[in-house]
């Protein structure tokens, strides 16, 4: 019985590799000044962007969403654990350092914050004029803003003549205006309707491509899912999964082709995906030996590795090479048998992994759904 399963199309998707813009450890946080008062929030969070990408947070409401925002854009003092942002590490700073770390943040609150004796042109130039002192440049970038926002027929309007959704967008010309390195939006376009929604996500898209502007966004609006590059779902104080949104397509789509999960359900492989691990061999590395016990499923990333019978014997032969998209080592973990080959990484290949405990909780997800793989591997013994 071989361990691999049959060749699926090959998929591309690129992955941004650069060192965090936000990086989060074992980070706490409470409220109340009292023994009797105090409520822990946030409980032993990690997480870690890089620049230019955009991140979706979600979460029920009260789980420490807009908590965590507050503290990485410098608004609360670090209690417990390490905030690094930008490269500051907030935890350490105090007073005016912090001042001008928030600097080079782009903020956009639930509440819009706008000044209302001034005009809408008034209020964003007010926040280049923090960086920028040519009265030219200041002018024509804040309409331009302005502008692609859809305002610049009310650039001269006052807060009280604007809907609440032109005040949102006044509000999201401003954080945006300076083209910030960090962007901490908090449900920026819960009051916007789809068009204007798609404006804001677009000139963020834009930010992160063009200035490689990182974005955080704690969102409940599925309409913009598809220009992040990565998921935080919070609970309870808690970041409960973190998952590289393009990656997890990537895993589905070779899941699906795949004879062990090609049964399971969207929502399912979703959940597998977002446990999935990855790890890399080098060039003639052994991913696993024969005659081991099974205690990881492997699907193939990038690169190849050769699938070889007694290895190290004078029977020794290359039974496949398998490449991007294909998988194995499910069979150990479905019969409890041995490894039936050795898997030597034929060039450097990098594997997403999913181990024993939880490949098994996918499998009993349905018992139907068991015995046809059992019959499935029965048949190609």
């Amino acid at each position: 019985m071989s361990e691999a399963t049959a060749d699926p199309r090959p998929r591309s998707s690129t992955f941004r590799r650069a060192e965090p813009v936000l990086r989060v450890e074992r980070l706490n946080h409470w409220y109340g000044d009292t023994d009797e008062t105090r409520k822990q929030v946030l409980f032993d969070n990690e997480l870690q962007v890089a620049r230019g990408e955009i991140v979706i947070m979600t979460g029920p409401s009260g789980s420490g969403k807009t908590t965590l925002l507050s503290l990485l854009g410098a608004l609360r003092t670090v209690q417990e654990g390490e905030i690094e942002v930008l490269g500051q590490p907030l935890h350490r700073l105090r007073g005016k350092q912090l001042v001008q770390v928030r600097r080079d943040i782009g903020f956009i609150f639930q509440a819009h914050n706008l000044f209302g004796s001034l005009t809408a042109l008034q209020n964003v130039r007010m926040a280049l004029e923090l960086k920028e002192r040519d009265r030219t440049r200041i002018h024509n970038r804040a309409v331009e803003v302005l502008s692609a926002l859809g305002l610049g027929e009310r650039i001269h309007y006052k807060p009280a003549r604007l809907s609440g959704g032109q005040r949102q967008r006044v509000a999201i010309a401003r954080a945006l205006a300076n083209c910030p390195k960090l962007i901490l939006a908090d449900e920026p376009t819960a009051a916007l309707d789809e068009q204007s929604g798609r404006e804001v996500v677009n000139l963020l898209k834009k930010l992160a491509v063009e200035e490689g502007c990182t974005s955080l966004i704690v969102t409940h609006d599925n309409r913009i899912l598809d220009v992040a590059d990565r998921i935080v779902g919070m609970a309870n104080g808690r970041i409960k999964s973190n998952v590289l949104l393009q990656q997890a397509i990537e895993i589905c789509e070779f899941l699906k082709q795949s004879e062990t999960f090609a049964h399971l359900s969207t929502s399912t492989l979703t959940n597998i995906a977002e446990v999935m691990e990855t790890e890399k061999h080098p060039a003639g590395g052994i991913v696993i030996r024969q005659g081991d016990a099974g205690d990881k499923f492997y699907l193939i990333k990038s690169g190849e590795v050769d699938v070889i019978l007694n290895k190290g014997t004078a029977n020794e032969r290359v039974v496949a090479t398998l490449r991007k998209g294909q998988c194995f080592g499910e069979a150990s973990l479905l019969t409890g048998a041995p490894r039936n080959a050795t898997i030597v990484a034929r060039q450097e290949a990098e594997m997403y992994t999913l181990d024993e405990p939880n490949f098994q909780s996918a499998i009993a997800l349905s018992e139907p759904f068991r015995k046809e793989l059992e019959k499935i591997l029965f048949q190609r013994q």
